[in-house]
């Protein structure tokens, strides 16, 4: 393990082949290129106006300003649908209160990030959003630290740890020295996936799934272990953020090992939840579940999104937005995108033969090229 400390200075933004928040997704010979029309953008569009609260409540007072009756049909109308989305708003509120208790307070000036996986992909980009705010931020990483994210988040004012994130030995020491040079850890982002292998169970080897549960399902098991602990000595709490998938629940033709890894972690997941209310402490200690689709990092290189239109390959902002924006708010709960991940829990309640139809229309069990030799080792890469 090798740990590297600078003083604090912006990173630079330099394209790398590894730069994986500032790589755009390519469109691969003979496609076009993903349209902007998207069910996300409808859906977007819509829920900022017609299905909105608050316009509808300007469409109520606009028709009130043309002097029109109340018993109008058009005015009836409009009122009960004004309250209908006003209910559902209060709903949506009610039961983010009691299924998820408060918000924590947060600080970030007091907050000390640490990220998983953070020398590449989404972990990469969300170590640099920290770091350029000016909060603590520590990396686990295996890559060497002569790569250029990995000198960049250096230069930047990381404390950067590599070695393999499921080793104990590791997580240890990060603890303690981060303890040492930042403070108490206070939020953790376990980002650090393994590559996608992309071969059937009957073409997998035994050691590369193996490699994939260590790397996506142990290595939370660990970091949990390790530094819950501090969260519920700190005075303020904290955050665990984990970045599981989309696919743990829909589980395509040709990723078993990822997706019964992330299966893995998203049932330990809410376990963890379960227990942290069971034992009183879930106000303290916030757990945030990222569940997305397919991300333009190289992990997905060998995915072949069958609709684009349905299931858009997200840009690594996006998703990092929205983390980013749930932790600073003290936020817990789950955030799927785009939006046809968030309907997977209705998807599972079809009767069968609905759900084989659903699988053959999106094409979902031809999205992975698979290559007909067993798998060679791959290193650890993130989200």
């Amino acid at each position: 393990m090798q740990k590297i400390h600078t003083t604090l200075s912006l990173p630079q933004q330099t394209q790398h082949p590894h730069n994986l928040h500032q790589e755009q997704s390519q469109p691969e010979q003979g496609q076009p290129e993903q349209s902007n029309l998207t069910l996300d953008t409808v859906v977007s569009v819509l829920s900022k106006t017609i299905f909105h609260p608050w316009p509808s409540w300007i469409l109520v007072l606009s028709l009130r300003a043309q002097v029109t009756p109340p018993s109008h049909p058009a005015f009836l109308l409009a009122i009960s649908w004004a309250i209908l989305l006003t209910l559902v708003a209060v709903a949506k509120a009610v039961n983010a209160r009691f299924a998820y208790g408060l918000s924590r307070r947060v600080e970030m000036s007091d907050e000390v990030v640490v990220v998983t996986g953070g020398a590449s992909g989404l972990g990469l980009l969300i170590a640099r959003i920290y770091l350029m705010r000016g909060v603590g931020v520590a990396v686990v990483d295996v890559r060497g630290r002569s790569e250029r994210e990995v000198v960049e988040l250096v230069e930047g004012g990381v404390e950067y740890f590599e070695g393999d994130v499921a080793d104990l030995s590791v997580l240890e020491e990060c603890v303690r020295e981060v303890g040492e040079k930042l403070g108490t850890p206070t939020i953790l982002i376990n980002c650090a996936a393994a590559r996608i292998n992309g071969h059937s169970i009957l073409n997998l080897s035994a050691d590369a799934f193996q490699r994939t549960i260590q790397t996506n399902l142990l290595a939370v098991f660990r970091t949990c272990q390790v530094f819950l602990p501090c969260m519920l000595a700190a005075p303020n709490g904290g955050t665990i953020v984990n970045v599981s998938s989309v696919l743990g629940q829909l589980c395509p033709a040709g990723l078993a090992d990822y997706s019964v890894s992330k299966a893995g972690l998203s049932a330990l997941h809410r376990t963890l939840e379960a227990e942290l209310r069971a034992t009183g402490d879930d106000d303290k200690v916030k757990m945030l579940l990222v569940e997305p689709g397919q991300v333009a990092t190289p992990l997905f290189a060998s995915v072949k999104t069958p609709n684009r239109f349905i299931a858009p390959v997200l840009e690594p902002v996006c998703v990092a937005r929205e983390i980013v924006s749930a932790i600073e708010e003290g936020r817990a709960g789950v955030i799927r995108l785009p939006a046809y991940a968030t309907l997977v829990n209705w998807y599972a309640v079809l009767p069968a033969s609905l759900q084989r139809i659903a699988r053959y229309l999106s094409g979902i069990d031809q999205a992975v090229v698979q290559s007909p030799t067993q798998s060679e080792s791959k290193p650890m890469t993130t989200e």
